[in-house]
């Protein structure tokens, strides 16, 4: 339940810490995010902000969305989110939201769509173990034994099976922030983070969140 920002994964590269040691890092184009709407307690029984991200051509807008970007006065947005909020009276609506509302050094959880793999077997999707690579197997790349005959002649759920891998929501954790670049709006995370490259991510603040520089 904090505030964070909408972004785009723009790609990964490499800088040099003060220490002088080499750190990946993946860049961020973070926000600016106008907040299109505010939500309350009392009368939608939970506190949270909406947030809204990339720019929209006019000609692909619907009625109800042109109607709220209107209401906001704001141009027309690509990606609508929420973050859930202690307060939300504390902001505004059509505020802007920058890059500037992280710190050098917090720590951040990042969400995000994964790659899609396409449909793939057990090996790829579960790591299971293979069979011989000798010509006489007839079992190299299988499922192998799914489950008793007889008894009881159905197969366990959860049985790790073939099947679609990624293109799955997913959040990486406790990531930390190792710069900002205002003035081009980027974010600058440490390691990897979900998806590929141009993909649309939800970058939020860590709670009791500690700067460490």
């Amino acid at each position: 339940m904090t505030i964070g920002l909408i972004g785009k994964k723009i790609g990964m590269s490499q800088i040099f810490d003060k220490d002088g040691i080499l750190v990946p890092v993946t860049l961020v184009e973070a926000g600016p995010c106008p907040v299109l709407q505010k939500k309350d307690k009392d009368k939608n029984g939970y506190s949270a902000l909406q947030l809204g991200f990339d720019k929209k051509p006019d000609r692909k807008l619907k009625r109800p969305e042109a109607g709220l970007f209107k209401k906001v006065n704001t141009s027309p947005l690509r990606i609508i989110r929420e973050f859930r909020v202690e307060d939300a009276s504390h902001f505004e609506i059509g505020q802007l939201l920058a890059v500037d509302i992280f710190q050098e050094g917090e720590r951040v959880d990042v969400t995000g769509i994964t790659k899609g793999r396409g449909f793939t077997g057990v090996v790829k999707r579960h790591h299971t173990s293979r069979g011989p690579e000798t010509h006489g197997s007839k079992y190299h790349r299988r499922v192998g034994s799914m489950s008793a005959s007889s008894d009881p002649s159905r197969v366990f759920k959860g049985k790790p099976m073939p099947g679609q891998l990624g293109n799955q929501r997913c959040t990486m954790s406790n990531l930390k922030v190792i710069g900002l670049q205002k003035e081009k709006n980027l974010l600058l995370i440490k390691g990897s983070i979900p998806g590929a490259n141009n993909g649309y991510v939800m970058i939020r603040k860590k709670w009791n969140n500690k700067v460490k520089k």
